[in-house]
């Protein structure tokens, strides 16, 4: 049987395939050991962190201090909003208020027919703002001293807008029209629906 050199050279390049391979196999079974990875941060740099991770630590009671305070400021700001569960309930107490600081001046004042706005509205922060119209006939004093009184309510109570007319000169009255707004929880203001 004779070799053609075809033959020839298939198995020249099989036996350099085969010694490939059990060279591959020879070297790549050798115990290899995992490299040892030297630290990556000096320690100054451990130092450092720990130095910022400590700062961050003494930062949260700080914080949680002022957490504190500030929740108590906002509790004792909000005894002031008028509590209620409608906003009808909303302005009924804000009128019992207002008559009350009323029939408490020197010279009691009588309201004429009392207006209520239908719609509660919304002010910054969450909350919503009620408003009364009064109308009624008083001296200029009286009025002074009844503005007084209507500030230093514990309620959130202010003078929205005020229109002022001659009544009688020689009495010396004035015809008020005076909007009183209260301060009310957010969750009593309607939601709009649609587009406006």
């Amino acid at each position: 049987m004779t070799l053609q050199q075809r033959d020839k050279r298939a198995l020249v390049m099989l036996a350099a395939a085969v010694c490939g391979v059990a060279l591959f196999v020879v070297f790549s079974e050798r115990d290899t050991q995992p490299a040892v990875v030297g630290a990556a941060d000096s320690i100054p740099a451990a130092e450092r962190r720990l130095a910022r991770v400590r700062q961050l630590a003494a930062g949260v009671e700080g914080r949680e201090q002022l957490l504190k305070q500030v929740s108590a400021e906002l509790a004792e700001r909000e005894k002031g909003i008028i509590q209620a569960e409608t906003a009808a309930q909303a302005q009924a107490q804000l009128l019992n208020i207002i008559k009350r600081i009323a029939r408490d001046q020197p010279a009691p004042i009588e309201f004429g027919t009392v207006e209520m706005s239908k719609q509660i509205s919304k002010i910054d922060g969450g909350y919503g703002e009620v408003q009364i119209t009064l109308p009624f006939i008083c001296r200029i004093e009286d009025l002074l001293n009844f503005l007084a009184d209507l500030g230093n309510q514990p309620e959130l109570l202010a003078a929205k807008e005020m229109r002022i007319a001659v009544a009688n000169q020689k009495e010396k009255t004035i015809n008020v029209r005076l909007t009183v707004a209260a301060i009310v929880p957010g969750r009593l203001v309607p939601e709009k629906k649609g587009l406006y």
